[in-house]
């Protein structure tokens, strides 16, 4: 079972964790890690990964608990979530990154493990796509910050709309920018 997330970085939604089981009777053409995808891409590696893996499940942490106990630990928190959430009871879990979050079984962290390990590319493809799509119906629940364009991230035109704007109800307000704007309000 392999490990990981999307959505450390940005400035406003949730981390967004995903585990899978690959089975190694039908192997995915083309799995990869999501920063090097194009959004169309892992849209059907999505689709293909969640049909033909043996099992897979998406955790999540939400901006209130990112703020209350910090990025770190809200991204192990969402790590634990997802591999609960499998119906496929693990041994072992290889954790995309330098840290592991507790669980039920041995785990193994691998730094750029989304670029070495098929699992771990296809946890991070089901974690971008998922996390993307949402950004993109905040998009509509918040108008004017561009969610759909940045996905959260720090651009400047969010940065800009920041500015404009204010914090919305999805922004980190533990983050700085965030909460230096919120200081400065």
């Amino acid at each position: 079972m392999r490990v990981d997330e999307a959505g450390r970085g940005p400035l406003a939604g949730p981390v967004v964790a995903a585990a899978v089981i690959l089975d190694p009777a039908h192997p995915i053409a083309g799995v990869a890690d999501s920063k090097t995808l194009r959004a169309n891409d892992r849209a059907l590696l999505c689709e293909r990964i969640q049909e033909n893996a043996l099992a897979w499940a998406v955790g999540r942490a939400e901006v209130e608990e990112i703020d209350r106990i910090n990025i770190l630990q809200a991204t192990l928190l969402a790590m634990r979530r997802a591999v609960d959430g499998l119906d496929v009871r693990p041994e072992h879990a290889l954790i995309d990154g330098n840290r592991c979050p507790t669980l039920a079984c041995a785990a193994t962290a691998i730094v750029g493990g989304d670029r070495k390990v098929a699992a771990i590319s296809a946890a991070s493809i089901i974690a971008k796509h998922l996390r993307d799509q949402e950004m993109e119906q905040l998009d509509e629940a918040f108008p004017g910050y561009g969610f759909a364009q940045h996905k959260g991230y720090g651009t400047a035109a969010h940065m800009a709309a920041l500015q404009r704007l204010g914090p919305c109800a999805i922004h980190r307000k533990s983050f700085r920018p965030v909460r230096e704007l919120m200081v400065s309000c």
